[in-house]
């Protein structure tokens, strides 16, 4: 196959809207499908062949030659890709990752102001099993009400944090300077965003439609409980209130 024209990768922590993106930048045909690709199709870096690469660039690209991905960062990925075009080891980061997806010249950060709402938002997806609600679907009746768990919460907080620490070390490691979306950013500005990111790719804007949104948000009456008692279970005690 032949190699992709123009790559670039969404970088995010779990809950900053990097579904919603993926679905709107597809939805132009233009900008390749940033799905997660290396997550769906293998766990484990190991089994990837050089073959199976190809096959997702297949899936992430465009007829204009387009490809996209999006994931967590995981050193494991880029350690089977060294590997796998054994590439020296003092090959930046960066380096590897273009040379597994060619010509990747755009990042994208995806990220979350506020980390407690960002974990409860986690949280109650690994409790409910909503993940996703397509946009006016009827909400699903979850009696979650009691799943409240402040160990679990502080640890997809300090989780989050943590991936965010690795995404930003992989930018100022290779000198990369990304797109920042922020998700509260781009709740408030939907369509607005998605041109902004098409921008940044350089993909000419017109004749280009943005669709609606594909999911309606699933934060409710439960997450706002959950996001004050962990507030107020975080700083009992404190002299000096943050928050």
């Amino acid at each position: 196959m032949d190699q992709p024209k123009q790559s670039y990768t969404i970088w995010f922590s779990q809950r900053t809207g990097s579904t919603l993106l993926n679905k709107a930048l597809a939805s132009t045909g233009v900008a390749g499908d940033p799905c997660e690709w290396l997550h769906f199709q293998y766990q484990d870096p190991a089994t990837l062949k050089l073959e199976d690469l190809e096959q997702l660039w297949r899936l992430g690209t465009t007829p204009n030659g387009v490809f996209g991905l999006k994931i967590n960062f995981e050193q494991r990925w880029i350690d089977a890709f060294r590997a796998m075009f054994e590439l020296p080891q003092d090959t930046s980061r960066a380096e590897v990752w273009s040379t597994a997806f060619p010509n990747c010249n755009k990042h994208i950060y995806m990220t979350r102001r506020n980390k407690v709402r960002l974990a409860v938002s986690w949280w109650r997806a690994i409790v409910s099993g909503e993940w996703h609600r397509n946009y006016g679907e009827k909400p699903q009746e979850h009696d979650i009400a009691d799943k409240y768990n402040y160990d679990a919460i502080n640890h997809l907080i300090i989780e989050s944090t943590m991936c965010e620490a690795a995404i930003e070390d992989f930018f100022s490691e290779s000198g990369i300077v990304p797109l920042t979306i922020v998700y509260e950013d781009f709740i408030l500005d939907y369509e607005g965003t998605v041109m902004r990111v098409l921008e940044f790719l350089n993909i000419p804007l017109e004749s280009i439609k943005i669709s609606p949104p594909s999911y309606d948000k699933l934060a409710d009456d439960v997450s706002e409980l959950w996001v004050q008692r962990f507030r107020e279970d975080s700083q009992k005690g404190w002299e000096t209130r943050k928050w």
